[in-house]
């Protein structure tokens, strides 16, 4: 390399070298004043420095330059400590400092001090529990700023008597209704001779000819009735009383027997003005309706026990829903309630609870309830499937919306804004529950206000608290031991 390039390399080394120097010296002239805190050439003493490097210290709260923690006051001997902040007057909870160290969140101390290794401890500002106010245990009153509030999303809403209206949705089956039905039976054995009711789904009027039957029995009762209704005419008036007297109570027991084997009153004033006993005997209509079964066909041998025909009267049906046992409280005897059907789009019926069965379903755990609706124009049909709903009102009441209780198993709690952006937890007894809301039976009064939306995190701040409290607390005092010592608690 020539001389002249050597030279000039040379130069730019050097100056680099000096620039280097230049730059820390400067570095050094503001990282000492810095240290100093920068007012100790103005003869300002340091009031804060890191609890692990006692010797950065600074005349405001910073953080350390060198771990990057918090500094924190030095305090001097024998002075008292005084607290972060000063209570406002009119505070709702006054507030108290307690010194906690920076290693471990545990080590607590109601005196500046230093820790278990040798570490200045924290002041840390703790908020007091209202003497006025219940505690919760777990919980302690909290206070948020309201900037935070609003990160959190932390809305409150006033505690207020409404409406308490409960709205029941169930799905219901419409069936006959059981007082409105009747089974044609015979009380004798015999023939079926003529069925004037020809086919299961016919219209049927009261008095209408259902069936005529033979019956020997039966025929054997008219003659008995005839031979006694003869002997008390060829009595005539002039016998004896007694006479008399037996003739009429043979005749009135034949009349009877006539009358339990289903005759009318009419067929038997027929029998003793013809004087001739029938062979056949014509059972009626005991109802209007349709018939729903016909369980015999012509001359087909029946008994006193067989079925004969099925008749219900369809102009008033029941429907059976199925409420679940939590909604049995809302549902009352008595009570209107309304139905929709598929096939019928906006058409909604009315009608009324009947009945509220005494028994559960196991296995649904729900309980059946008979509603009542009339029929006029056969548009139910049993068996259909409805939609059914039903509205409980049962006043004004105390309730809260349910985003604003937490439950915890065994207790509910909720938050009251007690202003400045205080809350203090309470505990409350709760009744009966809509689908957005819960009646409050105890713990809240009508015009508080209460943490509706965020409580979760203003609960998890409040368990933090009371923790932080507890650690708190002086331990209790060790017990002497038998030999002289001391012993654990």
């Amino acid at each position: 390399m020539p001389p002249t390039a050597r030279y000039r390399f040379a130069w730019i080394v050097l100056a680099f070298i000096l620039g280097g120097l230049t730059a820390s010296g400067v570095a050094s002239l503001y990282w000492s004043r810095h240290q100093a805190g920068l007012v100790a050439s103005s003869g300002v003493k340091a009031v804060y420095h890191c609890p692990m490097h006692p010797s950065m210290q600074s005349d405001r709260a910073a953080d350390c330059p060198i771990c990057g923690m918090r500094m924190v006051p030095v305090e001097k001997e024998g002075a008292t400590p005084a607290p972060l902040s000063t209570p406002r007057a009119g505070a709702l909870t006054p507030k108290k400092v307690i010194y906690r160290s920076t290693m471990n969140a545990g080590e607590v101390s109601d005196k500046p001090g230093k820790d278990s290794m040798g570490m200045e401890m924290v002041p840390v500002e703790m908020q007091e529990q209202p003497e006025e106010a219940p505690r919760v245990e777990g919980h302690a009153v909290v206070t948020i700023p309201a900037p935070r509030q609003r990160l959190i999303g932390v809305k409150t809403q006033l505690v207020e008597k409404a409406p308490f209206i409960r709205g029941i949705h169930a799905v219901g089956r419409i069936a006959i209704d059981e007082t409105r039905q009747h089974h044609v039976h015979t009380k004798v054995g015999g023939w079926i001779e003529t069925l004037y009711a020809h086919a299961t789904g016919e219209k049927v009027v009261r008095g209408q000819p259902l069936l005529s039957i033979y019956s020997p029995e039966l025929v054997a009762s008219q003659e008995e009735f005839l031979v006694a209704l003869r002997s008390r005419k060829a009595l005539g008036e002039a016998v004896p009383p007694e006479a008399a007297q037996r003739a009429d109570e043979l005749l009135e027991s034949a009349h009877r027997r006539l009358l339990l084997l289903d005759l009318t009153p009419e067929q038997i004033r027929h029998l003793a003005a013809t004087g001739e006993a029938s062979r056949e005997l014509t059972l009626y209509a005991p109802m209007s309706g349709y018939v729903l079964a016909r369980n015999v066909t012509h001359g087909e041998r029946i008994e006193a026990n067989t079925a004969l025909l099925d008749i219900a009267d369809l102009s008033r049906v029941w429907v059976l829903a199925a409420v679940y046992e939590y909604e049995v409280p809302f549902v009352k005897v008595g009570q209107p309630a309304t139905m929709t059907l598929s096939y019928l789009p906006g058409k909604v019926l009315r009608g009324r609870v009947g009945l509220v069965y005494p028994v559960l379903d196991a296995a649904t755990r729900t309980v059946q309830v008979r509603l009542e609706f009339a029929n006029p124009g056969l548009q139910l049909k049993p068996e259909m499937y409805a939609d059914v709903e039903l509205e409980s009102d049962l006043g004004r009441r105390l309730v809260v919306p349910e985003t604003a209780v937490l439950a915890t198993g065994t207790r509910d709690i909720v938050f009251v804004d007690r202003g400045d952006g205080t809350f203090e937890p309470r505990e409350v007894r709760l009744g009966l529950r809509l689908p957005e809301a819960v009646e409050v039976l105890a713990g809240l009064a009508e015009g508080e206000r209460i943490v509706t939306s965020g409580n979760f995190l203003v609960d998890s701040e409040s368990r933090l608290k009371a923790a932080l409290e507890g650690a708190a607390r002086p331990a209790p005092a060790p017990s002497a031991s038998p030999q002289g010592g001391t012993k654990e608690p």
